[in-house]
């Protein structure tokens, strides 16, 4: 079992002293570093500390803006953790522990984890119907097609088709249009 520490700034005009300090308070074993926004998922530091550890580790941050600003983010990193056996511990957030004799923790994740999924349905929800309303007002049409009517590609595939000068390999790799693609626009003319 290993203490593992994760320290975030978001720039490196910010100083990590104060996380430095708490966390060697509690004696860690190995600390992962970085200086970057906690927006983004893509965090070297973060990926190399998920790929290290191991079961029985303890991960340790001074508080959860540190390692995510999303819920949906923290429960995918919940989750990861968990599937390795690990523990996540935060300094401030002391509710958060997810060791398996710890029952509020335990309660708080699904609580959390189904107000989360709740989200998700609801946006989703509000898109469909906001979709709908704009298919009744006429202001929604769906993507493009790839090859609509007027794809001058498609158009010229067609055109050096029907001219019959060369083969229909030589074509689409001129017009960059697929073969399936060609023959399926072919048989939508001629019905």
């Amino acid at each position: 079992m290993r203490k593992i520490g994760y320290i975030r700034v978001s720039s490196t005009s910010q100083n990590p002293s104060r996380q430095f300090q708490q966390l060697n308070e509690i004696g860690m074993d190995i600390i992962f570093e970085e200086k970057v926004s906690g927006a983004t998922k893509d965090r070297e530091q973060l990926q190399k500390m998920l790929e290290d550890i191991q079961e029985g580790d303890i991960i340790y941050i001074t508080d959860l803006t540190r390692i995510t600003r999303s819920t949906q983010d923290l429960f995918e990193l919940i989750d990861n953790i968990r599937s390795k056996k690990a523990n996540l511990k935060s300094l401030k957030d002391t509710w958060l522990d997810l060791s398996e004799d710890n029952p509020y923790s335990q309660f708080l994740i699904t609580v959390m984890t189904g107000v989360n999924q709740l989200e998700r349905d609801l946006i989703r929800m509000r898109q469909r119907e906001g979709i709908e309303l704009a298919k009744k007002e006429g202001k929604f049409k769906g993507r493009l097609k790839k090859y609509h009517k007027n794809h001058a590609g498609m158009n010229y595939a067609v055109k050096l088709y029907k001219e019959g000068d060369m083969t229909v390999n030589e074509n689409c790799e001129i017009t960059n249009v697929s073969k399936a693609s060609l023959y399926r626009k072919l048989s939508e003319r001629n019905s």
